[in-house]
């Protein structure tokens, strides 16, 4: 049986059904939020879209949920209550964020699970064929995307904010695999800014995972899937057929992995739609 995942989407999810994998099709079977109950996590960007679903599953599984976002809102508020909540934290604000660790940190509660989900993603297509390159864009999308959870993760581990056994979550990409560029962008090519600011997120968490294990801190690198958000509208057309899933679904996907993430899965690139291994 292969550990790696398929990189065509549509036939990925074409074998899924036509093979009835209950692990992409019915995630509730698998996942157990019992072993979310007393964990303090902190989700970046955990306002909206998939990172308000995490924060609400470790909610309801009796999880301590800790959000920064840029903009708070009544929903999350109510959900995680105001004093959980580090708003107007943006992860390209290198200030706010070590500000963050450090509040974090003198509250005297540490943090057992970070998941790095903050991201972004610029819309229009851009091709060098019709000169539609914005260098603007996929600069920001670098920072935010590439460096954000290496800013996040840096100022936690150095204000001292982490639990013993830490487990670092970073939301990435299957768009960070160089490998999988050939199929996925096969004579397209396409959307630069928002596949260079994954390979970058991907090479800074694999360097980072090798650097902290002597901490006992463990990395790990997942793809949440295609999941319906305002974030992949752009995609619409195609959600159906490539299994792309309501955004409570892909959390649970992704709290799955997290629960079986430890040291001897730290650095792996797992695809949270199938739990296979994503080659770089």
């Amino acid at each position: 049986m292969s550990t790696t995942s398929i990189p065509d989407q549509v036939a990925r999810f074409a074998k899924a059904k036509e093979t009835n994998n209950t692990r992409v099709l019915n995630i509730d079977q698998y996942f157990d939020g019992s072993k979310l109950k007393g964990m303090n996590v902190l989700i970046t960007g955990g306002n909206r879209g998939l990172g308000f679903n995490l924060a609400t599953l470790c909610v309801q599984n009796g999880a301590n949920a800790f959000v920064t976002c840029r903009r708070s809102n009544a929903d999350i508020e109510t959900l995680v209550g105001k004093s959980n909540i580090f708003d107007g934290v943006d992860v390209t604000d290198d200030v706010a964020i070590r500000a963050t660790g450090k509040k974090i940190a003198e509250s005297g509660t540490l943090i057992d699970i970070v998941i790095n989900n903050a991201g972004y993603f610029y819309e229009p297509e851009e091709k060098v064929s019709d000169d539609s390159l914005n260098f603007e864009e996929q600069i920001k999308q670098i920072n935010i995307c590439g460096l954000g959870p290496l800013r996040v993760n840096n100022a936690l581990i150095n204000e001292n904010a982490l639990a013993p056994n830490a487990r670092l979550i970073i939301i990435t990409s299957q768009a960070g695999s160089v490998e999988w560029r050939a199929v996925q962008n096969k004579d397209e090519g396409g959307d630069y800014g928002h596949h260079m600011s994954r390979a970058c997120c991907n090479m800074a968490a694999i360097l980072l995972s090798e650097e902290v294990k002597k901490k006992g801190y463990s990395v790990h690198l997942l793809h949440p899937g295609f999941n319906r958000t305002t974030m992949t509208a752009k995609y619409s057309h195609i959600w159906d057929i490539e299994g792309a899933v309501e955004p409570i679904v892909g959390a649970k996907r992704v709290l799955y992995e997290v629960s079986k993430a430890s040291m001897e899965t730290t650095g792996k690139f797992i695809n949270c739609e199938d739990g296979l291994v994503i080659p770089w």
